[in-house]
């Protein structure tokens, strides 16, 4: 247990002398709320953690502290490039101040330690991988230490936002300085992160503080996305003269958009790491000084950014995550004066996120991500008020019926009814005694033809197949908005079921109404076919495959559709293949496909179809369950045709040549050859890529951040194949998996 400091002589805590400090130091007549208690904890020697909104006073919180106490306050941040404003700020209110960091040469770093070792810093601010030094813990040891500040502490935890391997080294802090406090500070924390903070760094019996999460003076609105920088130059012009920021996903998407709006006379800068630190820094200032009216960031830009003025936030593009949201937009109206924040949402921004989740390879951090990527994604497109949403999620209740700041308590946002379709489903649950979860409730009103629903005979139903002329995307959607409003909830770990609450008794008997924003993509279609480009396909089997293909993407880290793509899946799903030699007559599947996922996806199509006895194969299409005898015995194993392949290219036959001798295309051979060196064979690239000309080829791979080959093919205007991309990206790829 942490001894709690006992002060003495002028040193004393007192209000007074708190409040003189925040006067003459600081200049503020008066504490924000929260400040002066978590202060007062920390003089008293006691361990805080402090969840605290961007804008609500974090950093007084522990430089008001380091100037009443005697010796140095240790200061964790994660941001290299603002430490350097925080000391200029910190000596600019008379505090004594320095930061050490990877920046500084060896004569700096010396400089540091000589003033620490002659009490003349009150705050130094560090980055959390010195923590990994044992060299600076001992030397830090040796001076006297008045209290740790860690700021951003939701980096600590694997269920925060931004996680970081490097803040785990912070929990040496109590171990090795038992009788100094610890104050962990962070904007964006639910209990559970709180929780899992609080435990990783060894915070011993802290005074904890949840301030409210509720910006009153923020404006929330979301958007459906079209035509994306018509619709920010149509804002902009809304806002004239005020400063604000947009959020783009990408860096070619910021300087895309800063560009046009500098082509159309708006004062606007980039902002990504791709710049050089020395024109970050300079569109940064510019910013700051309203040089620029907007800046066009990435993620890369906001954390610490102290401008108060920032009228408005948009978000061009999906949040991976709502505490990112929370935390981008929290940038608005820091000085409390009304500010306005807009997200254009796009269904299409879904697939680029989970793109990059899909090459985590921990299961448990994809799972985490993903389960953020929904919660954001519900945000958006939910019929309930944003504020409510959001202060929700880190767990505080909002208490009005409206917060008279949203797009949805305003009415400003467009909503259909749904009374109609939200009776059907709660029709079959309430009909099936509310013992079922939302898959077999699906079956139920699109009228599936189900083992479980022939066995339970939940056909004799009025409900069943009441809702046959949508698709099962359709009803998924609106059960989320019925979870999402409260009129039905899930029950039971871990196969919930779906109940009706008071308030979806309600609209089930007619006693009120139901509605949901209006879905940019809200088309119909029937149960099991739904229309695009390549013609009716059957729905529900298409999310079968979808599911398959992406469980092959993630073992062999490459994106779904390398597997296959849609339109492929699309025509599985409207010939139901179920032998090989069925498979391979669909388009876009080749030898190689055929003999590494075939088998995978006709066991598929076949379980399906079992699962589903009334389907009818398209006229003039085999319809065999069962495998010829003389196909399998020509058939090779799955497996080795890759080995062969590779016993030929050892004996040092080139991909062209063992194509010709295998009677196969060098695209299968290629194929092959990038199996085997994900596999982790020995290959030797240099046979198969120009040495000079693959450097290239990793370049630009890296500097697009995605592994898409059309992007490389057109870079290099023909003089780099298919096949010696594909290779050099089954490189790089096994490299991020070591």
């Amino acid at each position: 247990m942490l001894k709690y400091r006992a002060m003495t002589g002028k040193d004393k805590y007192t209000e007074a002398a708190a409040l003189d400090t925040l006067k003459t130091v600081f200049g503020f007549q008066a504490f924000r709320p929260n400040q002066e208690s978590i202060i007062q904890n920390i003089v008293h020697g006691r361990d805080v953690f402090a969840v605290m909104p961007t804008g609500g006073g974090k950093s007084l919180c522990y430089q008001l502290p380091a100037k009443m106490m005697e010796g140095t306050a240790v200061v964790i941040s994660p941001l290299i490039s603002l430490m350097k404003d925080q000391v200029d700020a910190a000596l600019e209110n008379g505090i004594q101040a320095a930061f050490m960091n990877s920046s500084m040469n060896a004569d700096e770093v010396a400089g540091v330690y000589r003033m620490l070792r002659y009490n003349k810093i009150r705050l130094l601010y560090i980055a959390p991988e010195r923590f990994a030094m044992p060299h600076f813990l001992e030397t830090l040891k040796t001076f006297p230490i008045s209290l740790f500040a860690i700021d951003e502490a939701h980096c600590i935890s694997e269920w925060g936002h931004d996680f970081r391997p490097d803040y785990l080294s912070l929990s040496l802090i109590p171990k090795l300085f038992p009788d100094v406090p610890v104050a962990a500070f962070t904007a964006t924390a639910t209990h559970k992160v709180q929780e899992d903070i609080i435990n990783k760094i060894g915070l011993r019996a802290p005074f904890i503080v949840r301030a409210s999460f509720n910006r009153e003076n923020l404006f929330y609105q979301v958007k459906p996305k079209s035509k994306v920088e018509f619709q920010i130059l149509e804002f902009l012009r809304e806002h004239q003269g005020e400063s604000g920021i947009i959020y783009r996903t990408t860096r070619d998407s910021v300087m895309e958009t800063a560009d046009f709006l500098v082509s159309v006379g708006v004062k606007a800068l980039p902002y990504h790491a791709g710049l050089s630190s020395e024109e970050r820094n300079k569109n940064q200032e510019a910013f700051s000084k309203d040089e620029a009216q907007v800046i066009v960031a990435t993620i890369a830009f906001g954390l610490g950014i102290d401008k108060s003025n920032v009228r408005f936030v948009v978000h061009a593009d999906l949040p991976k995550n709502i505490e990112s949201y929370y935390q981008e937009t929290g940038r608005a109206g820091r000085d409390g004066d009304p500010a306005h924040c807009l997200l254009l949402f796009s269904r299409g921004d879904i697939p680029k996120i989970r793109y990059f989740i899909d090459q985590i390879t921990d299961d448990g951090e994809r799972s985490i991500a993903i389960e953020k990527l929904n919660q954001v994604v519900g945000f958006a497109s939910h019929n309930v008020c944003r504020r409510k949403q959001l202060l929700e999620f880190f767990g505080e209740d909002y208490p009005d019926d409206n917060c008279e700041a949203c797009d949805i308590c305003t009415g400003s946002a467009e909503q259909i009814d749904i009374t109609r379709d939200a009776q059907i489903i709660m029709s079959a649950i309430s009909r099936t005694q509310q013992r079922f979860g939302t898959g077999h409730i699906i079956d139920i009103v699109t009228g599936a033809d189900t083992k479980r629903i022939r066995e339970l005979k939940h056909y004799e139903i009025r409900t069943y197949g009441a809702g046959k002329q949508k698709d099962r995307k359709h009803w998924r959607l609106l059960v989320n908005e019925l979870l999402a409003q409260d009129l039905i909830r899930q029950e039971g770990d871990p196969y919930p079921v779906l109940k009706l609450t008071q308030k979806g008794s309600d609209v089930l008997y007619g006693k009120a109404e139901v509605k949901a924003l209006k879905r940019e993509e809200a088309g119909t279609g029937t149960k099991r076919a739904r229309e695009d480009d390549s013609g009716q396909y059957d729905e529900t089997l298409f999310e079968k495959l979808r599911g398959l293909r992406k469980k092959i993407a993630e073992e062999h880290q490459v994106p779904p559709y390398v597997i296959f793509s849609d339109r492929t899946l699309h025509e599985m799903c409207r010939l139901y293949p179920v032998t090989l030699p069925d498979m391979r007559r669909i388009s876009g599947v080749g030898d190689a496909k055929l003999e590494r996922y075939g088998e995978d996806f006709v066991a598929e199509v076949r379980k399906y179809r079992i699962d589903h006895p009334g389907i009818k194969v398209p006229e003039g299409r085999p319809d065999d369950f069962t495998y010829p005898q003389d196909d399998r015995s020509r058939r090779k194993k799955k497996g080795e045709t890759v080995e062969e392949t590779y016993e030929l290219f050892k004996k040092g036959i080139s991909l062209d040549d063992i194509a010709r001798l295998r009677n196969l295309a060098p695209s299968t051979i290629a194929s092959h050859l990038e199996q085997l060196i994900r596999d982790g064979q020995d290959i030797d690239m240099d046979r198969l890529v120009d040495p000079a000309k693959r450097k290239e080829i990793e370049e630009l791979f890296l500097s697009l951040g995605q592994w898409s080959l059309n992007p490389v093919i057109a870079h290099f205007n023909g003089a780099v194949s298919y096949e010696e991309a594909r290779l050099v990206r089954a490189l790089l790829l096994r490299g991020t998996q070591r």
